[in-house]
């Protein structure tokens, strides 16, 4: 239950999977994550032409994989409904012509908007190579990645039996009590899956693992101390860069600008729509340095190593 201003918002099955579906859409940045590109539904083919139409696909500039995006409500069956369904998205998926519309997508999708430009940029992929690293992310084998409001055992077990990896993210629906049309909508912190397979053992554990770390745990492992400061740097892409300043408290948190943040990622948005852009996500861990030159990202992998 939620709580704000004596309302009480309890949790409520989505009306349709429609519903969920533009839940994903007008959040799908802070759902998969600040380097993804996000294309919505397109109608793609089996080999023998039988058509199919996942919710949408999403590529991962900064890890190089790529994702068919479906949305899915619980109350749908695991075996009658999700699984032939994914079943046949996974086979059109690998068609060339189906990876030609994606590739296609993206290059004339970082030619018109000039903030997918910029995500290129800080994927560290040059212009002039956009499509060629667009070509080798869609050779790979796609990622299912499942919006959806709840895992049951038998969801969990069919993502586990797949050739292909998986990840769920929960999406959850509240309703006030007595106010049925006042809603809200729970995504996750920092692009956090619920679930997370991969292709052996060892894999899956690291991939978890890296979710589960935050700079509390860094701290704890004296990676990071409290009151140490942390550099940011940030500008317009043709302009001069500044340099931004936060302070990690002893819960973790990230202090900048007067205002203070749970996460990296939070405080370096902040930082960045102070400068007057309307970007909405960022990576923190790839955002910040200690007051060594480290990213986060760096101590977060010396963190895990430790821990294994």
């Amino acid at each position: 239950m939620l709580v704000t201003n004596k309302k009480r918002f309890i949790q409520v099955p989505f009306d349709s999977e429609e519903e969920i579906e533009n839940v994903v859409v007008e959040n799908a940045t802070d759902i998969f994550g600040a380097s993804f590109l996000y294309f919505p539904k397109t109608l793609i083919k089996t080999s023998d032409g039988t058509g199919t139409i996942p919710d949408g696909f999403a590529i991962d500039l900064a890890e190089r994989r790529w994702f068919i995006v479906e949305a899915e409500t619980s109350k749908h069956s695991v075996w009658g409904h999700i699984a032939p369904q994914v079943a046949k998205q996974i086979v059109a998926a690998t068609q060339p012509s189906t990876k030609r519309i994606l590739v296609d997508l993206a290059v004339k999708r970082a030619q018109q908007n000039s903030e997918v430009g910029d995500l290129f940029a800080e994927a560290n992929i040059h212009q002039m190579d956009i499509r060629k690293i667009l070509d080798e992310i869609i050779s790979k084998k796609p990622i299912i990645g499942m919006p959806i409001d709840a895992v049951s055992k038998d969801l969990e077990e069919w993502a586990n039996t797949l050739n292909v990896k998986v990840r769920l993210w929960l999406v959850r629906k509240y309703a006030e009590f007595g106010n049925p049309k006042s809603v809200l909508y729970e995504i996750p912190d920092d692009a956090r899956p619920v679930l997370s397979t991969m292709e052996d053992e060892s894999e899956t554990k690291a991939a978890i693992a890296q979710y589960d770390v935050s700079i509390s745990d860094l701290i704890s492992a004296g990676l990071i101390k409290a009151g140490e400061k942390l550099t940011m740097k940030y500008g317009p892409k043709s302009g001069e860069k500044k340099i931004y300043e936060g302070t990690v408290g002893d819960d973790g948190s990230i202090s900048v600008l007067g205002r203070t943040f749970p996460s990296s990622s939070y405080a370096a948005v902040y930082v960045i729509q102070s400068t007057g852009s309307k970007r909405k996500t960022v990576n923190g861990w790839t955002s910040w340095k200690n007051s060594g030159g480290l990213w986060l990202a760096e101590l977060r992998e010396k963190f895990l190593k430790k821990r294994k």
